[in-house]
């Protein structure tokens, strides 16, 4: 597997695939080719049929401005739903035609050649065989994780985890209405203010944890500066979670670190073993991916066991299988930012139900990942983040689009 690192990545949103993808794929095309005075960029397959509303050719032309940007919903036998064309010019003379894969999370992969990304850090293929390994040494993940990333990694998250911070804190600060015509106003301020009659502590804590999530999920919306986790259409959720066990909770950030390192290697299985793009395996990919980093994550703040913290995963990724993605309008917002939210909640039920059950589970981490990549593959192509159907059809005819 490779490193953790690759799993969360600074961006602007409001889709990792659509946007950090796609603008590291321009930068680097840029990079290779200086003297090109054209350039022409064709997208396909979901890229094609909500590049406009995720801001894919802003994306791409911040990285080579001037490029034109044709969309090809038709082409078929793709080899990634998230394929990019691109064609590079000097004078009339092509000088490059070369094809990307927008992979997930804001990888990206040059068709017939290695990336940087490629490079192998864990030995291990699955969550079983780490499990098994710590076992042996009687080690815990974290230590784990630090003996093969290197000392480099705790300043790596704690740029993370800088950037996270301050996503939810712009997001809370911010009012209005989202871009995209919608019409969809922020709630993140009113969720954090708006404290009940007499509000029990169950409840203020979940009102706070969506208000943190609901912040960065609508940051996000605004192509404002987020970290994916393991995407940008989950990116609120890990945020959301963390930043209240550390400013309401008073977990100290060293601690969180090691919570954000665990839920990036129990991302890594994901992405490894299955997928987290919603254009090949539909929402259950980032949101059921997140959902079981996030588990991960406070299952560790908490201490509990190897056990524990794999059925933690176990449930949050099992509850998600089959989740569709059809963002109304090709937009990161509806369901998208509530989706976030009710992800983080369940994340902390998933945590806190493992500690009393994980003697009894049936089902493996590694196998709930196999089920949800299975899922995936044979959903209908309009429940893979091309707005054709679900929530997204209907509420076009609704509205008579």
């Amino acid at each position: 597997m490779k490193s953790i690192t690759s799993v969360y990545k600074i961006g602007n949103g409001p889709s990792s695939s659509h946007t950090v993808g796609p603008y590291r794929a321009a930068l680097l095309m840029g990079e290779r080719y200086p003297e090109a005075d054209a350039w022409q960029v064709t997208l396909y397959g979901s890229l094609a049929f909500t590049g406009e509303g995720h801001g894919t050719e802003k994306a791409i032309r911040t990285a080579l401005p001037g490029a034109e940007i044709l969309f090809d919903p038709d082409a078929k036998e793709l080899p990634h739903p998230n394929t990019m064309r691109f064609r590079a010019f000097r004078k009339g003379k092509e000088l490059t035609d070369q094809r990307v894969f927008s992979v997930g999370g804001g990888s990206i992969r040059i068709e017939n050649e290695e990336s940087d990304e490629d490079r192998e850090v864990y030995p291990q293929k699955d969550f079983a065989e780490i499990l098994d390994l710590c076992r042996q040494e009687k080690i815990s993940l974290v230590q784990f994780i630090n003996v093969l990333e290197g000392a480099s990694l705790g300043e790596y998250l704690r740029k993370i985890w800088k950037a996270m911070q301050e996503a939810v804190e712009r997001g809370l600060a911010a009012e209005g209405i989202l871009p995209g015509g919608l019409n969809v106003a922020r709630k993140a301020k009113y969720l954090y203010g708006k404290r009940c009659y007499n509000e029990s502590s169950d409840v203020t804590m979940n009102r706070l944890i969506a208000a943190y999530t609901y912040a960065v999920s609508e940051e996000n919306a605004c192509e404002h500066i987020v970290v994916t986790a393991p995407t940008c259409g989950s990116c609120g959720v890990i945020p959301g979670i963390l930043y209240y066990m550390q400013h309401d909770r008073g977990f100290p950030e060293e601690e969180i670190l090691n919570a954000l390192a665990v839920a990036g290697l129990v991302g890594n299985v994901i992405r490894t073993n299955a997928s987290i793009s919603g254009a090949e395996c539909g929402c259950q990919a980032e949101i059921g991916s997140a959902c079981s980093m996030a588990a991960a994550a406070v299952a560790t703040l908490f201490g509990l066991s190897l056990d524990e913290t794999e059925y933690a995963a176990e449930i949050a990724m099992e509850h998600n299988l089959g989740l569709t993605c059809d963002p109304v309008g090709g937009l990161v917002q509806i369901p998208c930012i509530e989706r976030n939210a009710v992800a983080a909640m369940r994340a902390l039920s998933s945590t806190n139900l493992s500690r009393f059950l994980s003697a009894t589970r049936k089902i493996s981490f590694d196998e709930v990942v196999a089920t949800m990549y299975r899922t995936g593959l044979d959903m209908d192509e309009k429940y893979r983040e091309t707005s054709h159907g679900g929530l997204a059809q209907i509420y076009r005819e609704q509205q008579g689009r």
